[in-house]
């Protein structure tokens, strides 16, 4: 899945010229976190809820310059160096490049347009949904050879016991040579797949009979 069918399109931005009161008026009012500035319609920073926050003055102590900062335009304290991604992005790159720079959005652009936003929050849903969490199905982690066709030969097991696999994600094993297939597959006892994969010789490492939950 790529960005393009994840990303916000509407897109709710400011210019350098917008004071801090007026973006915070805008993420209130459109509960969101995040405002691109454009100057020119070029994307010049982006300003959160995080560096509207730390600017504005406490509301425990009182100072005579307090009423000014909201005037000050968003210029002085947006981000200028912008983490960016493309509409063709896929989604677990973008994921990847949102855990490595720690930034809470990425403005997606194409040819330098604006045409989109996708948060840490829309990342995090389509992964859910692109795992199968979010439906009744259980966790099984099979440890295999790191060699060509294990995964074919383990899916086998799941049609021949009737099993639909909503997903599977591939992780190191307990040695070089060795790969865990961590499968989330459609049912909510697992235990007669379970058996049935051990009987057929497959190294079932996960999850042990308590840990089991839909």
């Amino acid at each position: 899945m790529r960005l393009e069918d994840i990303m916000r399109k509407r897109v709710v931005t400011v210019s350098t010229a917008t004071t801090i009161g007026e973006a915070l008026s805008l993420l209130r009012g459109n509960r969101i976190r995040h405002l691109p500035v454009l100057e020119d319609g070029k994307l010049v920073g982006i300003v959160s809820d995080r560096d509207l926050r730390d600017a504005l003055p406490s509301s425990l102590l009182t100072h005579e310059d307090d009423s000014q900062v909201l005037h000050k335009t968003v210029s002085e304290i947006m981000t200028r160096r912008v983490i960016t991604a493309h509409p063709l992005d896929f989604i677990e790159d973008a994921a990847k490049t949102v855990y490595e720079y720690k930034v809470g959005s990425l403005p997606v652009l194409d040819g330098g347009r604006l045409v989109g936003i996708v948060t840490e929050s829309d990342i995090l849903n389509c992964l859910v949904e692109m795992f199968g969490v979010h439906k009744p199905s259980s966790h099984l982690e099979v440890e295999v050879e790191d060699r060509a066709g294990s995964l074919a030969e383990v899916s086998q097991v799941f049609r021949e016991a009737g099993v639909n696999v909503c997903s599977v994600i591939v992780t190191p094993g307990s040695a070089p040579q060795k790969k865990i297939l961590v499968f989330r597959v459609q049912t909510i006892d697992p235990r007669p797949l379970l058996d049935l994969l051990t009987a057929k010789g497959f190294s079932v490492c996960g999850p042990a009979e308590g840990g089991m939950r839909p």
